[in-house]
């Protein structure tokens, strides 16, 4: 079928030819090592010493082929196992945290003498003479005030800025770049960043955990001495430098260092997000990192977009649980014999389950090409709307919220509602329609909900055996026993929804429904310690429903043009109209009175999905009787109806060649954001479908009420 535009004159609607085509558009518009076991004799030695162990404790990053490689992370962390102090699992931007530093006596003695040492040989001077304690190169933790003036400097011609870090340091941030690793390594939320790589866009907005950048310096070759290592090195800060400005980076550089580009990110994304009224500092400071006073703002990454956080403000911290929780999974890639692994992770609600399945996502993609990814959560969904199930692979990173990386799987099904509890068979049906298309050549990462109690226990152990777990990653915060411990044995004895002991699982390939002798699995028992671990957060831009508008937001942001410019509100891109005749129309989440269908689908998000049969009506609408099971290939809003000639009208970003297979458009219960209403500009009038002329008699029209003179947070301005 071919997509033709219509006519924009109503005159000259009536004369156009009969197209067969039911789409068609409108035509209008290190730490430093033990000193004890370090016995130089003289202060050289002492320091060589130093940095050949260094090159030997530096991870090696290789990809899984015989065998599992230990997951790579700072340092730092190698230490960890060596202290008593215990580590927070998750600490989604909690303040307080430890740092990824010793803080030993003996550390602190020896990093002295270091200065002391590199002070008499000449190499002690920083800026305009500074003694290089000010430096960053001597201080392996957070990188910190007056250390961004020697290791960073920014070229205000080309708005970039070079930054140069050491093994072991960090730096925390709020806002969005793009980052280039130029020279050495760099690790962020899992997934290492290595020279020769592409550029990838970081986004750390102000209701998510903020992202880290860690240096691991330079692995890529072993035998490269330090003076070559230098010279390439300061060869590269010359290039992307000014002669006045790279000057001081220079004495910065070693052969383990790491020289990164960061420059300004602007993307549809985030000029469609920022246009709207309450959202234009989402990616600047959260109210806790105002209040804590933990910015940065006069530094050389302010100009790019990047504002970095002080020690008050903490990033992401691993525990040794949650270290050997990932190991054990990475393992699991090379050493499966039957089948690639099969991760369930599950817990209550607001225990990190996301942020941990994106770091899982990320580390894994360190060895493998690709991970499978199976969304069974309704209200917080990765990749799509909520709403939506999905089956997915993920090729590239996840260095960002959900609403940063929408686009559309290869596999969707759309439920219609951003919870499971009114039609649980159906949810069940729905996740055995994606597995089916699981090929079983990837690892697979399954992502369950937050409804742990009652019903959706039995949801969660059907889902353990249905889709025969391998690997069991169960969190839970504090004291609270929400739900019992997913233990092997403790499920054979367990009452699912649809399955019963003794264990029925593994679903055929033929979908014939048969089951298979429930095979054993690993538990890994996760302890989430952060600060408003299993609680709501009180922040901005942090509940629920507001994280919901954020994804189909950035959904619809693939509208936008890629070029710079100013943003086009959705009412004025063109829609694509379809006949009656040509899709059937069904509500999926209550009934709908036959002569009210059109008026409950107008101006509404339908999901757009493609039956096996053919829909054919006689002139009125076609609509359904039950709710179907079938592929999705994206989401529009039903912007208008035309009555006389038959007509929908719809907006949505997915392709021509692709809406020309929908012949189905489901209505669920998600609503499109009020502030596509009320918050887009260029509207002439009164804004269309707002209204304040309505009767307070009818049922569910009265003002919103306060009860206990307590507003949701949400609905408070600052």
């Amino acid at each position: 079928m071919k997509i033709h535009k219509a006519p924009s004159k109503p005159q000259q609607m009536s004369k156009r030819p009969i197209c067969k085509d039911k789409w068609y558009k409108l035509n209008r518009v290190s730490n430093i090592s033990d000193s004890s076991s370090l016995s130089p004799s003289t202060a050289i030695a002492k320091l060589e010493r130093h940095a050949s162990q260094l090159r030997k404790d530096k991870p090696n990053l290789k990809r899984l082929k015989n065998r599992a490689t230990a997951v790579c992370f700072r340092q730092a962390n190698a230490l960890a196992s060596e202290r008593t102090t215990s580590h927070p699992t998750l600490a989604n931007g909690g303040a307080g945290g430890t740092e990824p530093v010793s803080d030993s006596d003996e550390s602190q003695e020896w990093c002295s003498f270091a200065d002391s040492v590199l002070h008499q040989n000449g190499s002690g001077k920083g800026r305009e003479g500074k003694d290089s304690s000010l430096s960053a190169k001597q201080s392996p933790g957070r990188i910190e005030d007056e250390a961004f003036f020697h290791c960073a400097e920014r070229d205000p011609t080309h708005n970039r800025t070079v930054l140069v870090m050491q093994p072991g340091q960090t730096l925390c941030f709020r806002g969005k770049c793009l980052l280039s690793c130029l020279y050495g390594r760099v690790e962020v939320h899992g997934f290492t960043i290595e020279e020769g790589q592409q550029s990838y866009p970081l986004f750390s907005p102000s209701s998510h955990c903020p992202l880290t950048v860690t240096a691991l310096g330079d692995t890529s070759n072993p035998s490269k001495t330090k003076k070559a290592g230098r010279l390439v090195a300061k060869t590269i800060v010359r290039k992307y430098l000014s002669s006045d400005t790279h000057k001081k980076l220079l004495s910065e550089v070693d052969l383990d260092s790491c020289v990164i580009l960061l420059e300004p990110l602007d993307t549809p994304l985030t000029r469609f997000l920022t246009s709207f009224p309450g959202l234009d500092e989402l990616f600047g400071l959260s109210s806790k990192d105002i209040r804590d006073n933990s910015a940065m703002l006069d530094t050389p990454l302010s100009g790019i977009g990047m504002i970095p956080l002080r020690k008050s403000a903490e990033g992401l911290l691993m525990s040794q649980s949650c270290r050997e929780a990932l190991n054990g999974l990475v393992n699991a890639c090379a050493e499966e014999l039957d089948g690639c692994p099969v991760i369930v992770v599950c817990g209550p609600k607001n225990v990190g389950k996301s942020t941990y399945n994106r770091h899982l996502i990320n580390t894994l993609l360190n060895h493998t090409a690709s991970v499978e990814y199976l969304d069974c959560d309704l209200g917080q969904t990765e990749f799509t709307p909520s709403g939506c199930l999905s089956l997915c692979t993920v090729r590239e990173p996840l260095l960002g919220p959900p609403f940063t990386h929408q686009w559309t799987p290869e596999n969707i099904v759309f439920y219609g509602q951003s919870s499971c509890e009114t039609d649980l068979d159906r949810y069940l049906e729905s996740l055995k329609f994606l597995w089916r298309s699981y090929k079983r050549e990837t690892p697979v990462v399954i992502n369950t909900m937050g409804w742990v109690k009652g019903f959706g226990f039995q949801l969660l152990v059907d889902i353990i055996r249905l889709f025969n777990a391998s690997h069991v990653v169960q969190l839970r915060s504090g004291d609270k026993e929400l739900c019992p411990q997913l233990t092997p044995d403790f499920l054979r004895s367990s009452h699912g929804w649809q399955t019963h002991p003794p264990a029925q699982s593994a679903l055929v390939e033929d979908g014939g429904g048969s089951h298979s002798a429930q095979r054993s699995y690993t538990l890994f028992s996760l302890t989430s310690e952060f600060d408003g671990a299993g609680r709501s957060s009180e922040m901005r831009h942090q509940r629920s429903n507001e994280l919901r508008d954020l994804a189909l937001l950035g959904y619809f942001s693939q509208m936008q043009s890629p070029d710079p410019g100013p943003i086009k509100p959705l009412h004025c891109f063109t829609p694509y109209q379809v006949p009656y005749s040509a899709v059937a129309v069904g509500v999926t989440h209550c009934e709908v009175a036959p002569t009210h269908m059109l008026y409950a689908a107008n101006a509404s998000l339908v999901g757009l999905c493609c039956l096996n049969e053919k829909v054919s009506g006689r002139g009125g609408p076609v609509l359904l009787s039950q709710t179907p099971i079938c592929p999705c290939v994206g989401l529009g809003v039903l912007r208008g109806v035309d009555m006389a000639r038959g007509l929908y009208f719809i907006v949505t970003p997915v392709a021509p060649s692709v809406l020309r297979q929908v012949n189905c458009l489901l209505l669920g219960a998600n609503t499109l954001p009020s502030v596509l209403f009320t918050g887009q500009t260029g509207i002439v009038g009164e804004p269309p479908y707002v209204t304040m002329d309505y009767s307070f008699e009818l049922s569910g029209a009265g003002k919103f009420r306060v009860f206990k003179g307590l507003a949701r947070p949400g609905h408070l301005q600052n």
